[in-house]
């Protein structure tokens, strides 16, 4: 019989759950590490929330360790990489708690626009102030929406039901998607000019770290409101300070901080802040939710081996993993780099299967092709969540295999429609293991793909490849790899050239400058 350790505190429904599936479960919480370490290698399964870290030298005491389950979506107290190695799969509850981060960030924009914790504690000092809290109604309004994913299609909701009018960015947004949802499309610089509100539900990524800062808050109208229930690092909070000091920004809420617990921050003390512990999913039917579907995810994989929601493996067999694994890391490296060169939303994305990969399982593949698409803009998506995020962006998926000969043994072909046409992306594998890109584009071109990438798109013309390894050099970046494809001698080309360190932006902009390029990109696998 399996048997499972609850290391936090979970709803006495999950136990529940367990024991009615006929699996043995023990609730041990507050244990500290090394407590953990002593009793893990007698457990299967290891269910948690955000109290316990799942370290390492956890994961090394626990040989007979199956699956972690995390009731929640942040996995960042799981060492995901030393149970991958493990073979441990770690699973996570990714839409558990969606509908309470909305509703927590509309609280917040209630907060701020009647300033209600000032009042509050305005009264209870025994003052009556009542001139000084003058607010502002949200009717009619305008909430700029940063980040319209699940979250943040919630939010729009709500804000239609209070009759306020909503725009929102997402690079991944389209327009029939937006017209569903009620809200108008933008470009970022148009919402920082028009809102109102802003709030922000967008991952912690590369483009979206600091999407608020200081340049960002003077292109604002003069007074708004901003609300962060998403992430800490994506406002600068010294930026937002001298803002809210100069009066350019009303007010501020904050639920996320760079670094948390927030026991110190230079926001705290203003009079027009609110900031609250990290409560986004801090309700009881969030909770209860989330702590229900990690134990019934925990019990279909121990008692019958179907893996839902995990983080670090591709929801396939045993059986079929040996063989579907160089496929799906071709399939998520087109998706990647396709994700990474788009620069409007996405409608359709067809997965072609030929030669030897149209006799395979194709499904996994294709959501591994989604979960690389998705990525740069979604860093929670995996291969399970991958296709349910696709589909509730309105995104059309296809399959399609060939299992006749083309000039491969065996071929994927990604094409992704976008508003402004298809991107199409070709690759194989070399010795039946190595992924290759083999097309970009109408460019061919057989390219490796490492770490840290820099994308070109030049016009062919004599001395462009000396004075780019001068550039590079210059900068002390060395080349690892370097892969040139073009449609004709004189015409359109394009290079992939693996480098041994991330390339600054300032290295960046001096590529883009080069006579000949058209388009410069630094890219990471």
């Amino acid at each position: 019989m399996p048997k499972v350790l609850i290391a936090d505190s979970l709803s006495p429904r999950a136990v529940d759950i367990f024991r009615t599936r006929g699996i043995e479960v023990d609730v041990k919480t507050g244990l500290k590490p090394d407590d953990i370490k002593a009793i893990i290698g007698g457990y299967d399964g290891l269910a948690v929330r955000s109290a316990t870290k799942v370290t390492a030298e956890i994961i090394a005491a626990a040989p007979g360790l199956k699956v972690i389950g995390r009731a929640g979506i942040g996995v960042d107290t799981v060492d995901v990489a030393a149970a991958t190695q493990a073979g441990i799969v770690v699973m996570n509850t990714p839409f558990g708690n969606s509908i309470t981060t909305a509703e927590h960030a509309i609280a917040m924009m209630f907060a701020l626009a009647r300033q209600i914790p000032q009042a509050d504690r305005s009264t209870q000092a025994g003052k009556w102030e009542k001139s000084k809290f003058m607010g502002v109604e949200v009717t009619g309004k305008t909430l700029g929406i940063i980040g319209c994913g699940n979250i943040g299609a919630i939010v729009a909701d709500r804000a239609l039901g209070l009759r306020m009018k909503v725009v929102a960015f997402d690079p991944f947004l389209t327009v029939e998607r937006a017209k569903a949802l009620g809200v108008e499309k933008v470009e970022l610089d148009d919402l920082l000019a028009r809102a109102d509100f802003i709030t922000l539900h967008t991952p912690l990524t590369n483009d979206t770290r600091d999407i608020l800062n200081a340049a960002a808050f003077a292109k604002m109208k003069p007074g708004v409101r901003i609300i962060n229930c998403a992430r800490g690092g994506l406002i600068v909070e010294a930026d937002l300070k001298a803002a809210l000091e100069a009066g350019q920004v009303a007010a501020a809420a904050l639920d996320v901080f760079p670094v948390e617990p927030a026991k110190d921050n230079i926001l705290f003390g203003l009079e027009n802040i609110v900031v609250t512990p990290h409560l986004g999913a801090a309700t009881t039917e969030a909770q209860e939710n989330v702590a229900l579907q990690i134990a019934e995810q925990m019990s279909d994989f121990l008692l019958d081996g179907a893996v839902t929601n995990a983080v670090n493996v591709p929801s396939v067999s045993a059986e079929e993993a040996p063989r579907l694994t160089p496929y799906i890391r071709l399939a998520e490296q087109l998706g990647s780099l396709a994700g990474q060169l788009l620069t409007s939303g996405v409608t359709a994305v067809t997965v072609e299967f030929h030669g030897e990969a149209s006799a395979l399982n194709t499904r996994p593949i294709t959501a591994a092709a989604l979960t690389g698409l998705l990525k740069p803009a979604l860093d929670r998506v995996n291969i399970v969540s991958a296709p349910v995020v696709a589909k509730e962006r309105n995104i059309q998926i296809a399959e399609l295999t060939r299992d006749t000969a083309s000039d491969y043994h065996t071929l994927l072909s990604l094409t992704v429609e976008t508003e402004t046409g298809p991107l199409v992306l070709q690759g194989t594998l070399v010795g039946a293991t190595l992924p290759r890109i083999v097309k970009l584009g109408l460019v061919p071109l057989e390219a490796e793909l490492g770490q840290h990438m820099l994308f070109i798109r030049n016009r062919d013309k004599p001395g462009f490849i000396g004075a780019l390894g001068g550039v590079l050099g210059d900068a002390g970046v060395n080349i690892a790899t370097f892969h040139l494809g073009r449609t004709a001698p004189g015409a359109d080309a394009v290079l992939l050239t693996e480098v041994d360190q991330p390339i600054p932006a300032a290295l960046l902009d001096a590529v883009r400058r080069l006579p000949q390029v058209v388009e410069a990109r630094a890219l990471a696998f």
